[in-house]
């Protein structure tokens, strides 16, 4: 899908595509990469974007810039996932090329004029854009602190503590925002190195400000997701140690149990022995004796477990 927008005042207004100045490209089909190669705009395919090689992603080509980037974002059915996105920079637009949707291609567009970028080219477009992106990364990390706190509140205090079904619910959540911070982290470095090549170019002043402005944004940010990998390290580690507290006090149910029946065990043993001397065997009240001598091995083990605190 192409959609093409051009700046009217200080707002991005859907254009036509020869008088554009950001034409987005959402999977696109044969047709729109025709199109803009008759626009002088070579589109990489996804296998392009997806190259893990520097000169790949970032690189100048006959007065065009392409920057690939890796962003986080929605495939089509609704799964979160971090896939490139490349953005290509030539003297007249600013051509964008995903194949997911990343949530500030769809914000940016109507808050365009707000950006303290400007509109007025393709390059403070795209560091209008980058400004969203950003800004966006930021909302990210504070929903999984926020997921987080109520993790570890459960871990930590009341009966889902002790509740086996609820510690493994608590494990997948918590592995899940890691995955998160995964994607954040991988966003963050790929759009540094970008906006690092982008300012290598001779730009002018006002865009250097705004390109250290938003590094420094940056590098706050990756500072966080440090800070939020230590607690979901954190967090694990308490929830696989609750575990297996749980564990080990079902495991040791079950040995005070065979351990309390063992005096029992023993006594039977005893009178299920085929000797033919064995004084109580013909007395009436041998067997209640038994029994009562069975029972008095097992209270007073559990006595004895309990003075040593075993219980």
């Amino acid at each position: 899908m192409l959609t093409a927008y051009g700046c009217a005042g200080r707002a991005l207004q859907v254009a036509g595509s020869d008088q554009a100045l950001w034409i987005d490209l959402f999977q696109p089909t044969s047709e729109e990469v025709a199109l803009l190669a008759e626009l002088g705009v070579d589109v990489p395919s996804l296998a392009e974007m997806e190259e893990i090689e520097l000169s790949n992603r970032l690189y100048r080509d006959e007065g065009v810039e392409v920057l690939t980037v890796v962003l986080t974002g929605e495939t089509a059915v609704g799964n979160q996932v971090a896939a490139p996105v490349a953005f290509i920079l030539t003297s007249d637009r600013l051509v964008s090329v995903r194949h997911h949707q990343p949530r500030p291609f769809v914000t940016y567009p109507g808050r365009a004029g707000q950006s303290s970028a400007g509109i007025d080219a393709p390059e403070r477009v795209f560091l209008g854009l980058a400004q969203e992106i950003v800004a966006r990364l930021a909302d990210l990390p504070e929903g999984v602190g926020r997921v987080l706190d109520d993790t570890t509140r459960q871990v930590f205090a009341g009966d889902a503590g002790r509740d086996p079904d609820a510690l493994q619910a608590t494990l997948r959540q918590v592995g899940l925002q890691g995955e998160a911070i995964g994607r954040i982290r991988l966003a963050l470095l790929t759009l540094e190195r970008a906006l690092s090549f982008f300012d290598s170019g001779d730009r002018g002043a006002a865009v250097a400000g705004l390109v250290a402005g938003l590094l420094r944004d940056i590098e706050a940010l990756s500072e966080h997701s440090d800070y939020l990998s230590s607690r979901i390290g954190l967090s694990v580690d308490a929830t696989l140690g609750m575990i297996t507290l749980v564990q080990n006090s079902t495991v040791r149910i079950f040995s005070v149990l065979a351990v309390l029946f063992l005096p029992p065990t023993l006594v039977a043993s005893i009178y299920g022995m085929n000797f033919a001397v064995m004084p109580e065997l013909a007395q009436p009240w041998g067997y209640p004796a038994a029994l009562a001598l069975m029972l008095v091995s097992a209270v007073g083990c559990y006595l004895v477990f309990k003075w040593k605190k075993w219980l």
